[in-house]
C-alpha cells in the first residue's frame, strides 16, 4: 500500500554536510520525494511540532536542538513508506541501530541522531501538514 511519510534531515546532519548522501539514500530505497525544503524552526515552532513530548524529560533538550540550524524537511511516498522509512533511519539510540542505518552511519546521541520519521499514519498526516500545507 502506498502511503506518504515526513522525513527531516536533523541540523546536526545539515552541520555534517551529508544532505546529499541521505537524500541519494531515499531515492535508493526507493522513495518518491514529493516535497523537500530546507527552514530553520524557531524555538516556538519546534515546541509546537514536538508537543507530543512535552511532559517528557528531553523535551526542552530536543527542542532548543531542532531549532539550532537548518533542517531538511522530505515529504515521501512509497510502499508502506512509514515502516518503511523508519527501517531506513534505525534505531532512536544510535548505538542500538543496525549497521547500514541512517542512525548507525550518521547519528551521535539518541537526540542528534541525523534523522526523524512519523510513526504512524496519523502522526504523519499531522506532520506533514505542519510543514507542507
Amino acid at each position: 500500500m502506498s502511503e506518504k511519510t515526513l522525513a527531516i534531515i536533523k541540523p546536526d546532519a545539515v552541520k555534517k554536510r551529508v544532505i546529499g548522501r541521505i537524500i541519494q539514500r531515499i531515492e535508493d530505497e526507493g522513495f518518491n520525494i514529493l516535497g523537500l525544503k530546507m527552514v530553520q524552526l524557531t524555538l516556538e515552532e519546534a515546541k509546537k511540532f514536538y508537543a507530543v513530548h512535552k511532559d517528557k524529560p528531553f523535551y526542552d533538550s530536543l527542542t532548543e536542538f531542532m531549532s539550532s540550524g537548518p533542517i531538511v524537511v522530505l515529504l515521501l511516498e512509497g510502499e508502506q513508506a512509514i515502516k518503511h522509512w523508519r527501517e531506513v533511519m534505525g534505531a532512536t539510540n544510535p548505538a542500538e541501530a543496525r549497521p547500514g542505518t541512517l542512525r548507525r552511519e550518521f547519528g551521535f546521541s539518541i537526540e542528534r541522531n541525523t534523522v526523524h520519521g512519523s510513526d504512524s499514519p496519523q502522526t504523519a498526516e499531522t506532520e506533514i501538514k505542519f510543514f507542507f500545507n
